[in-house]
């Protein structure tokens, strides 16, 4: 079992940054994948940007060259630095971690979610 604690969210007008941490209860150097979603009211859940264990990392269009996502190993956690924020951005952000069980199984945890909130 791996508990995520999400922090960071908050106000911000448009234009401004956001760091958001997600602190897992154990090492994350092994997670097969880390990612941020985010949910918009009356919207699915949505992918932001994903980290594997390799190093790759992927972004959605709509945060591509606003958003970097990180980790530090050392610190079990995982960021996400949102730059120039826009209405739009406005979500619940949730942290993931996907875990390698077996050759063929995985296990996904979720934190509890951060809300973000931007203003024109």
């Amino acid at each position: 079992q791996v508990q995520l604690v999400e922090s960071g969210g908050g106000s911000v007008q448009a234009g401004g940054s956001l760091l958001l941490s997600c602190v897992a209860s154990k090492n994350i150097v092994s997670a097969y994948r880390l990612a941020w979603y985010r949910q918009a009211p009356g919207k699915e859940r949505e992918l932001v940007s994903r980290i594997d264990s390799d190093g790759t990392t992927l972004y959605s269009d709509s945060v591509k060259g606003r958003f970097t996502i990180s980790q530090d190993n050392a610190a079990n956690t995982l960021y996400l630095q949102m730059n120039s924020l826009k209405t739009e951005d406005t979500a619940v952000y949730y942290c993931t971690v996907i875990v390698k069980i077996s050759t063929s199984s995985y296990r996904q945890y979720w934190g509890q979610g951060t809300q973000v909130t931007v203003s024109s």
